[in-house]
């Protein structure tokens, strides 16, 4: 007898991410249907940049510019840049990553911990660490992921999970709720969504705190990983019909709230555009939507 319930990765069920009914949190809200959350947070490191990542390095590796056993260089110290160690010591691909020198030292060496190798920048600007990552992939003979500006990123949100939302909600949805961060999600799911049905409103969701897609204040804010403070290369802003922004204490009170009354351990950027499509029920602007939550909170 085959074992057919054996899978052959972990990443075949990083992939089947679920979409499940907020019937706890919408009654709470009493809100006059349930919103919907599509769960893309089961792999390692708890976010949705762990398929990402192995993604991307899978189309680099398809088209030739990732080469067996070449470095890896990204400028991230956050959730893309931990995603992608573990995809390098799963594929075994050296990772450099380029950090702010303002980086905790705890945050440093779990990334260190990771496989991850950590060149120090002394800007944390954008530009800045791009252009060291740059330099540091061509000193090494190495492939600089760049997955704010690379198509790959995007393109691994048309394959997977535009058509998973799609297939699984299909028209129980009249919209989807995207936090922003590289831009990726919102682009990827937008272009993929709006191909099969353009009635679907795709909503971007960023800070209050640090609004650069509405043209509003660039400050700090307690939203990890939405809200870069520019507007990302991947952001492609013909296939989203609403940009909204959530506070903080918001995000975080969201995210507290759907843990108390549905069980889901959504981290603040989930939390994020659950208070987005309650505003958006609340103006009419959306009666069944569904929110992408991108990571879910650790608890140690």
């Amino acid at each position: 007898m085959s074992a057919v319930g054996i899978l052959k990765s972990y990443y075949q069920e990083v992939y089947r991410s679920p979409v499940v009914r907020l019937d706890g949190y919408s009654g709470r809200h009493n809100l006059s249907s349930s919103i919907l959350a599509y769960l893309d947070f089961g792999g390692a490191t708890g976010t949705s940049k762990d398929g990402l990542a192995e993604t991307m390095l899978a189309l680099a590796t398809e088209r030739g510019a990732l080469k067996p056993g070449m470095p890896v260089v990204e400028a991230s110290s956050g959730s893309f840049g931990a995603a992608l160690a573990v995809s390098c010591a799963t594929t075994g691909h050296p990772c450099i990553l380029v950090v702010p020198s303002s980086l905790p030292i705890a945050r440093r060496k779990r990334l260190q911990d990771l496989g991850a190798r950590i060149v120090v920048s002394s800007s944390a600007g954008r530009r800045a660490m791009d252009r060291i990552a740059e330099e540091t992939a061509q000193r090494y003979g190495g492939y600089f992921t760049h997955y704010f500006a690379n198509d790959d990123n995007p393109e691994y949100h048309r394959r997977v999970t535009g058509p998973q939302i799609l297939k699984a909600a299909g028209d129980a949805v009249d919209a989807i709720v995207i936090g922003v961060g590289s831009g990726g999600t919102v682009t990827g799911v937008g272009e993929y969504i709006k191909a099969w049905n353009s009635m679907i409103r795709i909503v971007a969701v960023e800070p209050t705190e640090c609004a650069a897609i509405s043209g509003g204040f660039i400050g700090q804010h307690g939203i990890a990983g939405i809200g870069p403070g520019f507007v990302p290369e991947n952001y492609n802003p013909y296939v989203v019909d609403t940009v909204l922004t959530v506070t903080t204490a918001d995000a975080e009170r969201a995210a507290q709230e759907v843990l108390f009354f549905d069980g889901v351990p959504a981290c603040a950027s989930a939390g994020a555009t659950l208070a987005a499509a309650v505003q958006l029920i609340g103006t009419g602007k959306a009666k069944r939507p569904l929110c992408v939550f991108a990571g879910r909170k650790m608890y140690e």
